[in-house]
């Protein structure tokens, strides 16, 4: 078993979806761990604010059979895979880490570079492990934390559950 971090998001009843994404993913993998969810701005558009959070789950899955896990629940949102990369969703899962696996492969490429670039992203890992190693850094995700721009990407805590 490893463990495997996956980013969720929504723009799109995003209540509604998050619970659906987590509903699948307990279904499929059993125990899940959840970060705090987050609300921020649309990144690169113009959109509805986001609701954002990270799961830890143990899986003996590969890391493309746990990307075809999620294409199947975004199927169950409703996710159109022809809109435009930036655009509103009603769910998107992103594989994030798998273990210490590094992996840059067409359509595969891990630790997701999102790990670092975004608030919504970084601060929902710290939450959940916080002296997990970045595979490419060899950093903590504290120590990444605590070098990043929160001001970039503003978050506020939502009071949802799950």
């Amino acid at each position: 078993m490893v463990p495997v971090y996956l980013g969720l998001g929504s723009n799109i009843d995003p209540e509604e979806n998050l619970r659906l994404g987590i509903r699948e993913l307990r279904r499929i993998f059993g125990e899940i761990e959840l970060s705090a969810i987050y609300s921020n701005a649309a990144i690169g558009f113009d959109g509805a604010d986001f609701l954002n959070m990270v799961v830890r789950l143990q899986s003996a899955d590969s890391p493309r059979a746990i990307q075809s896990q999620a294409e199947s629940i975004h199927v169950l949102a409703g996710r159109d895979r022809n809109s435009d990369k930036f655009s509103s969703r009603p769910l998107d899962i992103d594989l994030l880490l798998y273990g210490d696996r590094l992996i840059d492969e067409p359509g595969l490429k891990l630790p997701r570079c999102d790990v670092l670039d975004f608030s919504f992203v970084l601060r929902p890992l710290v939450e959940l492990d916080p002296d997990l190693l970045h595979p490419g850094t060899g950093k903590t995700m504290a120590e990444h934390w605590q070098a990043f721009d929160a001001g970039l990407h503003p978050l506020r805590p939502v009071d949802l559950i799950l």
